[in-house]
This record gives structure tokens, C-alpha cells and sequence, in this order.
């Protein structure tokens, strides 16, 4: 069984099985499928939905959870090939994860961005390098670069919101935010809406243009799957005629690393926090969408969050359902 690192790894036909199955779930959430199975999930970074949807979905499919949090619940973890270990972790990811594959029949892993290599980071060496260490089936549950499951549980939300597959206007917006965030969660969103052949808009302010590479990975998508990916600075033009808005905040790359002058680009910024005028008469009807969590009034308005175009609470439910679905495919005989 192949490791679920990104979305792209899903044939179209595999996809759509997962979503068929993720809403059999939704509507008869329990099942005895995964009876007598371990799944270890190892996060070396905070969690709330990601944690509690994977906790809860074995759970709920019968099976069980060993958590480990390096650092509390267990020895702090280097993941550098070739470090001299006389600081404070006591454990390598050579020996963690090959030890832990063998008290678990999967293995998800929560990893973040290291924020001092634009390159190392965009190239996901530390989840791709533990999931060749482990012999059991392995998910990416948000890595430097990628939030592949985030971006399946995003595509039933777009299924569920009625927007159209192919042709459906796909804005992802950069918004405000006080310090300079990964690119897993806005590449992981902008692959999904190529695959999905979308007419989508990556809106940002001038020097917040996602790296090269995420570009040319979602336009080499979009020649396959016929959607079509431009940018622009201005958010009227932007937002025209939009079914969606995806916010999410990103660094600055040319500053990668930089926090100080890179925060000196965002801090006259702070109007790019998404609020009811920015759909108006450009997108009235327009569904709002973010992967939490999300800090109020200051990437998104309350108004938007509590007014009826907000979809954050669905998706982070079908959090839930997707990532259930997934399980049953890497660990079972059970399809839609």
C-alpha cells in the first residue's frame, strides 16, 4: 500500500471512491471494520480537528489509537540525517518510526514546515523520509508542504456545497495574519481545485505570490484536468462571479526565513482581512471556506464567520468522514 502524502497520489477513480464512501459514512458513522487495529499517531506539532477527527474515526470504525507527542508523551524526536544528538532529542526517526510501525497496523504523522529552508521545506523531506521508514501503511496528517487530508475533506465540502466540479470559480485568498505561515494548507487547496478542473484565482497582495514551484505543480495539474490558474493583486476583479473563497494566510517567499523583514512587507496589510464587502456585488452568493483555526477580526471578519456563507464548520466535520473513508481503503477489503 502506497503512503497517502498528497492528494495527487489518488487516482481519479480512487478519489471518487473515497468521497462515495466518506458520505456512507456521514450517514452511518459506526462500524466494527477496523476491530482488533492499531493506528499510532505521532504529532510533533499541535493539533486540534486533525487530532480529534483521526482519535474519534478509528474509534468509531472499532479499532484503537497509541498517541505519541514528542516531547511530552514520549523523548523528543530528531529528524536531521547525519546530527550529532547532544541536545535534546533522544530519539531518531530512523529507529521511532520502524519501532512504532511495529505496534500499529498504520501510522499518521503531523509535522510542520522547519521555516529555515524555503527548498528543504517545499520538498517534504521529513514526511517523505519517515514514510519510506515505515512498513505498515502511512498518512500524511500535515507535513511541511502538504495537508492532503484537509484538501479531500475540502473537496466534499465543495461536492457538498453544490459548486460545480469543472468551471466552478475557485478564489484562494491570502489573508492577514501576524506572523508568516507554511504552504501546506494553501498548495494542498490549490492542487484540489486543479484537480477538480476549476477556474481559479490565487488573489494575494504584491510580494505574496505562492513559490515558483506550487505554481508550476498546479498549472502542469490544471493542462490534464482542463481547470485554469491566474493571479492577481486586485480583490474586485479577484472575487467576480466566485463560488468559493478559500482564505488562508502564507509567508512572503523572497523572505523565507526572514521573519523581520519579511514582517515589515505584511504589517501595512491588515486590510486583508476577508469581510462582507469583499463579496458584495462581485460574489453575493459566494461560500466561504478556511481549514481552522482561524483568528477573528484579524484574518476574517465576524460577520463572515457567523453569517451564512461560512463553511468552516462542515469542513472540519468532513474532516471526520474523509479521513475514515481513507482508513477503511488502506486497511480493509471495504468499498462504497
Amino acid at each position: 500500500m502506497r503512503p497517502f502524502l498528497d492528494l495527487t497520489d489518488l487516482s481519479d477513480d480512487r478519489l471518487q471512491a473515497l468521497l462515495a464512501l466518506a458520505g456512507e459514512l456521514e450517514s452511518a458513522p459506526v462500524r466494527r471494520s477496523l476491530a482488533g487495529k492499531i493506528v499510532g499517531l505521532l504529532f510533533m506539532n499541535p493539533s486540534l480537528r486533525t487530532f480529534a477527527s483521526m482519535d474519534a474515526g478509528v474509534k468509531q470504525l472499532g479499532g484503537d489509537t497509541v498517541v505519541i507527542t514528542p516531547g511530552q508523551s514520549s523523548w523528543k524526536i530528531e529528524t536531521e540525517d547525519g546530527a550529532v544528538m547532544d541536545g535534546e532529542a533522544a530519539e531518531h526517526v530512523r529507529e521511532a518510526i520502524p519501532v512504532l510501525a511495529q505496534y500499529a497496523d498504520a501510522l499518521a504523522v503531523r509535522c510542520f514546515a522547519g521555516g529555515r529552508d524555503l527548498q528543504a521545506d517545499l520538498a517534504d523531506t521529513v514526511i517523505r523520509t519517515m514514510a519510506a521508514l515505515s512498513p505498515v501503511p502511512f498518512i500524511n496528517l500535515e507535513s511541511a508542504a502538504a495537508h492532503p487530508c484537509q484538501a479531500l475533506a475540502d473537496w466534499k465540502t465543495l461536492d457538498d456545497l453544490a459548486v460545480p466540479r469543472r468551471g466552478g470559480r475557485f478564489v484562494l485568498s491570502w489573508a492577514y495574519h501576524p506572523k508568516a505561515l507554511p504552504y501546506a494548507v494553501p498548495a494542498s487547496a490549490l492542487r484540489m481545485a486543479a484537480m477538480r478542473g476549476m477556474d481559479i484565482t490565487v488573489l494575494r497582495p504584491e510580494g505574496f505570490s505562492l513559490p515558483e514551484s506550487v505554481m508550476t505543480g498546479a498549472v502542469e495539474i490544471a493542462r490534464h484536468s482542463g481547470a485554469r490558474i491566474r493571479e492577481t493583486s486586485d480583490r474586485r476583479e479577484g472575487m467576480e462571479g466566485a463560488h468559493v473563497l478559500y482564505a488562508k494566510s502564507w509567508a512572503a517567499p523572497s523572505l523565507y526565513a526572514k521573519p523581520e523583514e519579511e514582517a515589515a512587507l505584511r504589517s501595512p496589510l491588515r486590510d486583508w482581512c476577508v469581510a462582507e464587502s469583499w463579496f458584495e456585488t462581485a460574489a453575493p452568493n459566494a461560500s466561504f471556506m478556511h481549514c481552522l483555526p482561524v483568528r477573528r477580526n484579524v484574518k476574517v471578519a465576524d460577520e463572515v464567520l457567523d453569517g451564512p456563507r461560512s463553511a468552516v464548520v462542515r469542513q472540519a466535520g468532513n474532516r471526520l468522514h474523509v479521513q475514515k473513508a481513507l482508513l477503511l481503503d488502506m486497511l480493509t477489503e471495504e468499498r462504497p
